[in-house]
């Protein structure tokens, strides 16, 4: 704590951090006092020992998948995005499907178990691109777990095509969807999201994407990016979001959070979070998610090293070696890895590496 943590806030942070040791539930003050003012190490030891009681067997975690951006077309006119191009570019893509499937037989032959499809809101593209792509996979990779579409996504073909939330997610599960991506969180604030993504999915529109899946029977993840014009409060109120939804579906496999990639031109491109600041959000969030079983790492902005760092503050997962990655990318960021070096990564950290598949069942 620094001096100028009033009285009140520093009374609160130490009976939030007994409440945190002790393993009980995080109100949102408590959450926020501790996001402010808790002593660093303090803050990791209590998310190293949240870890450890959920996963006593220091294990970690790690999947070999690939994100394949089928496209970079989009309307939503993000202002931190670097990655999207409007249509008309002549830089904007869509992948052949033949391009897709030549890559996923590469992503098998490596190893690899999950696809993740993520892709930009093209208004030119028919439903059945997107039911077609799915079962092509499924046709041709029985055994790949496809992980597709983000809450924005599906929220956007909802609109575009007219058709109800829950018909959307049927028809996509029918097609051979297997599990939901968190992507396009960035920051659960309505005031945030609309500086930041006005054209994206609201709060409440990516939380029903979310119940209405695990209504369906899929697992989803969850995510944050943070680090960019939001407060303290506003990450609070984020999480406040993913727990409560958990406590009634209970369908969130994992959170992952990560810092916001600045690129020079964008509108944010002043924002520059360090790895403190990645490391306190990460440890507060796996206290105040004390219903969420895995917190992982983001590496691939954060770097390998820190990766390892994280493994004690709170993360039980390094997730994916990451066979392909373009958003983080096309922001300057270009962290990579191989298995064999993320499995001595995790060894070094102290922990048993433990490959995976999407939902977090072995994968050896």
């Amino acid at each position: 704590m620094d001096a100028s943590t009033s009285p009140l806030e520093r009374t609160l942070c130490d009976r939030a951090l007994d409440r945190a040791f002790a393993g009980e539930r995080l109100s949102f003050e408590e959450g926020l006092a501790l996001l402010r003012s808790a002593n660093f190490l303090e803050l990791a030891q209590a998310a190293d020992d949240a870890r450890a009681r959920k996963h006593p067997d220091s294990v970690a975690t790690y999947i070999v998948d690939r994100n394949i951006n089928y496209g970079n077309i989009c309307v939503s006119n993000c202002t931190f995005c670097a990655f999207y191009r409007k249509p008309g570019s002549e830089e904007g893509y869509v992948l052949p499907l033949e391009v897709i499937l030549g890559k996923v037989r590469e992503t098998v032959e490596l190893g690899g178990t999950g696809i993740l499809l993520q892709g930009g809101h093209n208004p030119a593209l028919p439903f059945s691109f997107y039911e077609e792509l799915l079962s092509a996979i499924r046709r041709e990779f029985p055994k790949v777990h496809l992980h597709c579409f983000s809450p924005p996504e599906i929220t956007f073909f909802s609109k575009l095509f007219k058709m109800p939330l829950p018909e959307v997610i049927g028809r996509l599960k029918a097609a051979g969807l297997m599990s939901i991506p968190g992507g396009g969180a960035e920051i659960l604030s309505e005031e945030v999201r609309r500086r930041m993504a006005p054209g994206k999915a609201t709060v409440k529109e990516w939380l029903a994407v979310m119940e209405e899946a695990h209504r369906q029977g899929l697992r989803t993840t969850a995510t944050m990016m943070f680090g960019s014009i939001e407060g303290p409060r506003d990450i609070l109120v984020h999480l406040g979001h993913v727990r409560e939804l958990q406590d009634r579906t209970g369908g969130f496999t994992a959170f992952i959070p990560w810092t916001y990639q600045r690129s020079e031109g964008l509108p944010l491109a002043s924002a520059h979070p360090t790895g403190v600041d990645y490391l306190r959000v990460l440890a507060l969030s796996r206290l105040f998610l004390d219903n969420v079983d895995n917190v992982q790492a983001s590496w691939v902005t954060q770097g390998l090293k820190m990766g390892q760092v994280a493994l004690h503050f709170g993360a039980n997962d390094m997730g994916s070696v990451m066979i392909e990655e373009n958003v983080v990318a096309a922001a300057g960021c270009r962290n990579a890895t191989n298995e064999a070096e993320l499995r001595r990564l995790i060894a070094d950290a102290g922990f048993t590496p433990r490959k995976r598949r999407t939902l977090y069942e072995p994968a050896e």
